[in-house]
């Protein structure tokens, strides 16, 4: 599980299921030992084995692991990203609140934390509708806090974070908070291309029970590892990634020419560069978000 293949090592998930007593204290390493080289290993687009320890980690429920999850999100932006891709925006949410054992500690610690990345710092406001859905927080609890963010603890400046924080406090019925919603929106730090006001004032005439009751169907623990991993696109490739043997040729029916290289017309626009549309946004928050 250390390295992309090409196809998805279902067998070797399972087993660590199973082993889970014998294998933690590894996974616990695996994540820490790859914030340690966090640079280095940016810079190898086959490496997983944390992506794997962290799942394995959430589906565990491992509390060990909050505090490193955490750690490994405040990494540098520029390193972050290549380790992680669309692990920050789809997964990282649900990853901390499975691990958090109910201690906002570190999430708030990411949410407050300007020098974070802001994707990271969003998803980490995510986790904490999460832990409202399964119970383990109460809304009240929650909401409150959110308006802390709302009134000071954030910095009013646009920013993915303030985009999920409009968005969760919609998730959980924005009512006590919809004129601080408002206020924000009137200071141009949300982005209505991700989440219009229009579509808050909809969540405000669904009222509050049936707001509250689509909660779980969005925002879910980490249950099932396979389940969570196995229709990423990296593992949808026909052949097996080749890797160069440690000794001796494989058998030719196991070994497969790799495929051609992509030539692309144009250069690949960068996450943070600038859209190549023309609406002045960043290429990740435009259309590459």
């Amino acid at each position: 599980m250390e390295r992309l293949t090409g196809w998805f090592p279902q067998a070797a998930v399972e087993e660590a299921v199973a082993r889970r007593e014998e294998i933690t204290p590894e996974l616990l390493r695996i994540l820490d030992e790859t914030t340690d080289r966090a640079e280095e290993l940016s810079k190898d687009a086959q490496y997983m084995a944390h992506l794997y320890a962290m799942f394995l980690l959430a589906q565990f429920r491992e509390v060990r692991a909050y505090p490193l999850v955490v750690r490994f999100a405040s990494l540098p932006e520029d390193v972050l990203e290549p380790l992680v891709e669309d692990f920050i925006t789809q997964n990282l949410g649900a990853v901390l609140a499975s691990v958090s054992g109910g201690d906002l500690g570190g999430i708030q610690f990411l949410i407050e934390n300007d020098g974070i990345d802001e994707w990271a710092r969003g998803s980490a406001v995510d986790s904490l509708v999460t832990l409202v859905a399964v119970g383990q927080k109460r809304r009240e609890e929650i909401l409150d806090y959110f308006g802390q963010l709302y009134r000071g603890k954030l910095r009013r400046t646009e920013s993915q974070v303030w985009n999920a924080l409009v968005s969760c406090t919609s998730d959980l019925y924005p009512a006590e908070l919809f004129d601080d919603i408002k206020q924000a929106y009137a200071d141009d730090l949300v982005d209505p291309g991700q989440i219009s006001l229009q579509y808050i004032e909809r969540q405000m005439a669904l009222g509050k029970e049936q707001t509250l009751a689509r909660l779980s169907a969005h925002h879910r623990l980490v249950e099932d590892t396979v389940a969570e991993m196995e229709s990423w696109d990296c593992f949808q490739e026909r052949e097996p990634i080749p890797h160069k043997p440690s000794s001796g040729p494989l058998p030719a029916r196991e070994w497969q020419a790799p495929p051609p290289p992509v030539v692309r017309d144009k250069p690949k626009t960068g996450r943070n560069e600038p859209c190549p549309c023309g609406s002045g946004k960043k290429y990740k928050k435009c259309c590459g978000a």
